[in-house]
C-alpha cells in the first residue's frame, strides 16, 4: 500500500510526533508498505505524483525528543511561505493519493479531530478514531462528564475559562492540593500542582498560556497506570513510576520508570483493563487508544485522561503493552492500517 505517515504539526507535542512519525514509518516500510513521511504544518516541495515513486531510507534517519517545548514561533517562521493556514505546501494533495493516512500526529490539530473532518470530507482514508470520538476524547472538560456520567469515577473537579480567572470566579476553588491542566493540552504541557491559593493562581496563569479553558481536579495520591485499548480489547496495564512531577521534562529526560505489565494482583489489573474498555467505548473511540489512571491507597480507580493519538516511539506505553502479548512496533503499525481501512 502507499501510506503517508502524518506528524508534526504546530501542538506541543510537535517533537514527539516527529519521533512517533519517523519510528512508524520504519516500521511501515518493514512491512513492505511504500512510506511518505510527511509534517504536515512544513509540508514538501515533493509533488503526489513524486511521493510513491522512489525508496526512502528511513532506517538512516534518527529523532530525539528535546526535553524543553518546541518553540512554535520559530517554526512558523521557518516555513517561509505565510504560516497562516495549517496544512503545508503538498500535504493534501499527497494524502489524496494514499490507499491511508497513518496519523502519528498528538495535540491540537491532530488529536482533536479536526484533521479527521477534514479527511472525512475530502475521502482520505485515516488511521484512528473518526473526528467525533477524537473531539470527545480531547476536551477533557467533555471527557469527564461522560465518563463520570457512565459510572467511571474521576478526580473531583470543574472547568474555568481564562475570563473566569479574570473576573473573579476561580476563587471559588478551596481544594489542595489540586492539578491544573490545559483542557486539550497534552504530555503534561502546561500542567501544575498548586498547594495553596497563591500557587493555584500561579499554576492558572501558566496554563492560560496555553489556552482558554482550564480543568481543575482535586489532587489524588496513589500509583499511576496507564492501559492500551487496541480493536476494543485492554493490552497489559504498564505502571508509571515518575521521579517527582510527572511533567513534560520527566516524561522525555528518561527519568521515569515504566513496568509492564504492571506488578499488580490480577483483579486489579482485569478492573484497569475492563474500565479502560469502557471508557474506550462510551467515548466513541476506534482502532486504538490509551487511558492513564490513578489508584488510591483504598484500591479505587480514578481515570485522568484519554489519548486518542498515543505516543508511537520505540519507548512509548502502547508499544511497550503491545510487545507483551507478541506485537513488535512494526506488527502494532501494520495491525492499526489493516484495522483502520475496515472503517472505510
Amino acid at each position: 500500500m502507499n501510506i503517508t505517515v502524518l506528524c508534526g504539526g504546530l501542538s506541543g507535542e510537535r517533537d514527539v510526533s516527529l519521533t512517533s512519525g519517523l519510528m512508524c514509518a520504519k516500521s511501515l516500510s518493514k512491512k513492505g508498505h511504500k512510506v511518505f513521511l510527511l509534517d504536515v504544518f512544513m509540508g514538501t516541495e515533493v509533488t503526489a505524483d513524486e511521493a510513491f515513486s522512489g525508496e526512502t531510507d528511513f532506517e538512516s534517519q534518527t529523532s530525539s525528543i528535546d526535553v524543553n517545548e518546541p518553540d512554535l514561533e520559530k517554526i512558523k517562521e521557518m516555513r517561509g511561505e505565510s504560516p497562516d493556514g495549517f496544512f503545508g505546501k503538498n500535504v493534501l494533495d499527497i494524502c489524496k493519493k494514499s490507499d491511508i493516512v497513518f496519523m502519528a500526529l498528538h495535540g491540537a490539530n491532530g488529536e482533536d479531530g479536526k484533521i479527521q473532518a477534514t479527511f472525512d470530507l475530502l475521502g482520505i482514508k485515516y488511521t484512528g478514531s473518526d473526528y467525533l470520538g477524537s473531539a470527545n476524547a480531547m476536551n477533557k472538560g467533555i471527557t469527564r462528564r461522560l465518563l463520570i456520567a457512565d459510572g467511571i469515577k474521576m478526580a473531583g473537579g470543574t472547568s474555568y475559562t481564562a475570563e473566569d480567572h479574570r473576573n473573579g470566579k476561580t476563587d471559588e476553588w478551596d481544594f489542595f492540593p489540586c492539578i491544573v491542566k490545559p483542557c486539550c493540552g497534552g504530555s503534561s504541557i502546561g500542567v501544575s500542582r498548586a498547594e495553596n491559593k497563591a500557587e493555584f493562581k500561579k499554576a492558572l496563569d501558566e496554563c492560560f498560556r496555553y489556552e482558554d479553558e482550564a480543568v481543575v481536579e482535586k489532587f489524588i495520591k496513589g500509583r499511576e497506570f496507564s492501559v492500551g485499548v487496541l480493536d476494543g480489547k485492554a493490552l497489559p496495564v504498564i505502571e508509571i513510576i515518575a521521579d517527582g512531577f510527572y511533567d513534560y521534562k520527566n516524561k522525555y529526560s528518561g527519568k521515569t520508570l515504566e513496568v509492564c505489565p504492571a506488578e499488580i494482583d490480577d483483579v486489579l489489573a482485569k478492573k484497569l483493563g475492563r474500565t479502560a474498555e469502557q471508557a474506550f467505548s462510551v467515548l466513541k473511540l476506534c482502532v486504538y487508544s490509551r487511558f492513564d489512571f490513578i489508584v488510591n491507597e483504598a484500591g479505587e480507580i480514578y481515570c485522568l485522561e484519554a489519548n486518542t493519538l498515543p505516543g508511537m516511539t520505540q519507548a512509548s506505553l502502547i508499544p511497550q503493552e503491545a510487545a507483551v502479548i507478541g506485537l513488535n512496533h512494526a506488527d502494532l503499525c501494520d495491525f492499526i492500517v489493516k484495522k483502520s481501512l475496515e472503517r472505510f
